[in-house]
């Protein structure tokens, strides 16, 4: 089984919910959430943080940035984060992520990088890397979340951002 990185799409309202209602952020997780509001980094979460981190980006889009209030209590929305509870961008965030992803081409975000780097820096999933797996994967990825990102930014809304 794999570790995926996933985002939801969050009007304002929703988000402000998302702080408060913990049942209902799971109902989210646990695939009440797909379609054009939903997109996946799949495998490819933990290379694109460590890449996006090697160039300074200004947002986490690997994590999220923001904990959700609830996050640290036990129990509280805990069946559907397998690896934790979910984190948020705020539409502020999105703005400046999409900003930076738009500005940042494939070939910036993995140059002078390779399989071997990742490795080296124990990167989800080390064993891929180990075996020469190549970056290729990350930058289609990379690719996927921009218009995914844009268009959040562009309605001005927030994300959640988990690992499952």
């Amino acid at each position: 089984m794999s570790i995926l990185g996933s985002y939801v799409r969050l009007t304002v309202d929703e988000l402000e919910r998302a702080r408060r209602d913990p049942a209902w952020v799971e109902a989210l997780g646990s695939g009440g959430a797909r379609g054009e509001r939903w997109c996946s980094a799949g495998t490819a979460w933990d290379a694109l943080g460590f890449l996006t981190r090697r160039i300074g980006f200004p947002v986490d889009i690997a994590h999220g940035e923001e904990a959700l209030p609830w996050s640290g209590v036990p129990g509280a929305g805990a069946g559907a984060w397998s690896y934790g509870p979910p984190r948020c961008l705020t539409p502020g965030q999105v703005r400046t992520a999409a900003a930076a992803m738009a500005a940042t081409d494939g070939d910036r975000l993995v140059g002078g990088v390779g399989p071997a780097d990742l490795a080296r820096a124990d990167v989800y999933p080390v064993h891929a890397w180990e075996g020469g797996a190549s970056l290729e994967g990350v930058v289609a990825r990379y690719e996927e979340l921009l218009p995914f990102f844009r268009a959040a930014a562009a309605d001005g809304d927030a994300l959640l951002v988990w690992l499952s």
